[in-house]
């Protein structure tokens, strides 16, 4: 499947100039898509010389994490949930204790960190893939999950809002915790329709049923604070819990007995290695999202919506926002830029500017994900899981659409 869309992005620019060439007289256009593909190529190393240093740095954390057992106890904390939506991963395999730190790095808006420790997540769900390169069903699962990006605490696009002044940096965070969830839950829906998952199983619904009276009390919680307390207690308990994670690591490392520094040094030869085998996966996906922008069809996608949505008679004013929806899916960088540029064109405070953050945070870069994580276990072929990630990134674009016209419409 990777194959076909990858072609096709490529085959869809190379009409669109052809088109802009003869029809229109653009004689520069093939220089624009050249220069994309030599651009998107150096981004591509930026991005891994960064990967390296986080990968680096979380991989050695984890082996001191695994050395001391804690990643055993994490698994054996969602081992009841787990064995019923993943049955092919053994009751207490490490991945699953994996698994559940990347879950919730995601929730605390850890970018940095749960990509690390998502990638050893991937690697150990691989040991139990019988067929390498096709997609196991608890590595769909996990990836489509991961897509979805259910966030508790988007820091970053409250940072972006902040340094463009907006009056209210945190004003997108239910918003955006509503659309993340919509992602989350549609992604988690569509997985077990295909694989079969029983999630009205007593265990399942006791964990969702948990899992929602949390969130609940949260909402509660963080409903009566003000702006100002809300950003203060967003970065706090990020930065405490990222902090704090590292320290739990060391001591009871150290508590029991593990050589933490050698265990450190161990892990982080490891990720040093394994970060530079991504760069022709991201390569890839990152030049064929270059030249698609490049050419115009994206803006040709936006014409054709605003053309429908006026003969509806509709409100036209979320089509302005629709960029950084569009490229989210193929490009974490793009989607920012998009976001930033919507906030610079129309104000920061602007509902276009608004729902292009709500956007930014509902969702994750779903090719750059997928083409990471399994690019990095050499998976080729992907079954649903492009399908269902895809799913779970509509819906937080139509749920992202609907919130924001009941909170700033």
């Amino acid at each position: 499947m990777l194959n076909g869309i990858w072609l096709s992005f490529f085959i869809a620019a190379f009409a669109a100039a052809l088109w802009q060439w003869l029809g229109l007289g653009d004689g520069e256009i093939f220089s624009r898509l050249v220069a994309a593909l030599f651009d998107m190529a150096r981004l591509s190393v930026d991005i891994v010389f960064v990967l390296v240093g986080t990968m680096t740095l979380w991989l050695g954390f984890l082996a001191i994490a695994e050395k001391a057992g804690l990643i055993r106890v994490l698994a054996r904390l969602l081992d009841p949930l787990f064995r019923r939506l993943m049955p092919d991963v053994p009751s207490g395999h490490p991945a699953l204790g994996h698994i559940t730190m990347n879950f919730a790095a995601n929730v605390l808006g850890l970018d940095n960190a749960a990509t690390p420790i998502g990638l050893k997540a991937m690697h150990s769900l691989q040991s139990l893939n019988p067929n390498k390169e096709t997609a196991s069903n608890a590595q769909i699962l996990f990836l489509v999950l991961n897509t979805s990006s259910l966030t508790l605490l988007p820091v970053t696009i409250f940072m972006y809002r902040a340094q463009q002044g907006a009056a209210d940096p945190t004003a997108v965070f239910l918003p955006i915790l509503l659309a993340t969830t919509a992602s989350s839950l549609v992604g988690l829906l569509s997985v077990a329709l295909m694989q079969r998952l029983r999630l009205w199983d007593p265990v399942v619904l006791a964990y969702l049923g948990a899992g929602a009276l949390a969130l609940g009390a949260l909402l509660a919680t963080l409903a009566g604070l003000s702006a100002q307390a809300l950003a203060a207690t967003s970065t706090l308990v990020g930065n405490l819990t990222l902090f704090g994670i590292v320290m739990a690591f060391l001591i009871i490392g150290a508590l029991r007995k593990v050589n933490v520094y050698d265990t450190f040094i161990e892990g982080a030869k490891e990720g040093f290695s394994f970060t530079i085998s991504l760069l022709p996966f991201l390569i890839a996906m990152l030049v064929a999202v270059g030249v698609l922008r490049a050419s115009g069809v994206l803006d040709a996608g936006l014409g054709g919506i605003r053309w429908m949505v006026e003969a509806f008679g509709w409100d036209t004013r979320f089509i302005d926002a629709l960029p950084t929806a569009f490229i989210k899916p193929l490009s974490g960088s793009g989607a920012r830029a998009m976001m930033i540029e919507t906030m610079n064109t129309f104000g920061v405070d602007s509902f276009p500017a608004l729902m292009a953050a709500t956007f930014q945070g509902s969702t994750e870069t779903t090719f750059y994900v997928l083409a990471v994580y399994f690019g990095a276990v050499g998976i080729r072929r992907v079954r649903h899981g492009l399908g269902c990630a895809l799913a779970a990134d509509l819906a937080g674009m139509l749920t992202a659409i609907a919130v924001c016209y009941w909170f700033f419409g």
